[in-house]
């Protein structure tokens, strides 16, 4: 394991937490314009040109390593894990609001420590499994002027984006184990510049590059500001989970619900046309509430 390091874990995980607050603002303004493929497109062949450039050229990248024998099927979890979260999570939030998604991705982190007890021998505490009831109860609580159409079917697009943002959470969960696995042996950089190069070859065929000509000024700074996202957010992601203990950069990221339903409000205010906000009441704010509450207390387990 390595060395536990709070000063520059927290930093790291907050840096995270921000950047992926406002991932589904600015995604969700791009959406209504290009394709979710599209999108995810742009990110990663961005990001594995910039990426790529700097650390081949300040000769940080070992590609080699993650091609052994022992770290080969590792690679390909993760790889495989991240390319399915970016696709799931861009087509739900066509869908859904992006309030809504970043509830909903809550139950990554949670997934991630539940593998992480069952695969690594951490221990679970009945404080983490009241953490893991507050989650169970504050969702049903977050939607619950939704419940009806849900339970129903009556609103099918609605669902099928809860039903993406799930798998999306579940893939995720995948990448963070194997990358947490993977980074105590090599570089993190190496196996995310591995990740935007396959993510740029295997989102290709399902993308239309050139629909991006119709973009206003503020579609492209939006798609510069996902491309910037994807190499602040998982370049500081891979630091802090190899600087700090998985279970705290959960705590951490268990933050994002809030700050993206914050930000949406005041961005829904200021331009009311250019982001759907959730619908919330009292009790869709408790509900949230205890989502990050049920996600800090399974991350945190024992200790304060």
């Amino acid at each position: 394991m390595p060395q536990s390091n709070w000063k520059v874990g927290l930093p790291l995980a907050l840096t995270t937490a921000f950047m992926w607050a406002l991932l589904p603002i600015a995604m969700k303004g791009l959406l209504g314009d290009i394709s979710a493929a599209t999108v995810t497109w742009y990110r990663f062949s961005g990001a594995a040109l910039l990426a790529g450039a700097y650390y081949g050229w300040t000769r940080q990248l070992h590609l080699d390593q993650l091609f052994t024998r022992r770290l080969l099927p590792l690679t390909v979890f993760a790889v495989l894990g991240l390319l399915g979260n970016y696709i799931a999570y861009a087509t739900g939030l066509s869908y859904i609001t992006a309030g809504a998604v970043q509830v909903l991705i809550q139950v990554a982190p949670l997934l991630l420590l539940i593998a992480s007890v069952i695969w690594l021998g951490e221990s679970f505490s009945p404080r983490q499994w009241l953490g893991v009831a507050m989650v169970a109860t504050g969702l049903p609580l977050f939607f619950n002027q939704r419940l009806q159409e849900l339970v129903s079917g009556a609103n099918r697009e609605y669902l099928l984006g809860v039903g993406f943002i799930l798998v999306a959470a579940t893939t995720w969960a995948v990448y963070g184990f194997f990358q947490k696995k993977i980074v105590t042996s090599t570089r993190p950089q190496s196996l995310l510049v591995l990740i935007y190069l396959a993510g740029t070859l295997c989102f290709l065929p399902m993308a239309e590059p050139a629909s991006v000509v119709n973009l206003g000024t503020l579609g492209w700074v939006l798609l510069a500001f996902l491309t910037a996202n994807t190499l602040i957010a998982y370049g500081a992601f891979a630091r802090a989970m190899a600087a700090w203990e998985a279970s705290r950069v959960s705590a951490t990221l268990a933050l994002v619900p809030l700050m993206t339903l914050a930000l949406s409000a005041l961005i829904g205010r200021a331009w009311p046309d250019y982001i759907e906000v959730e619908p919330l009441n009292w009790i869709s704010w408790i509900g949230a509430m205890a989502v990050v509450a049920g996600s800090l207390l399974a991350a945190i387990g024992r200790r304060r």
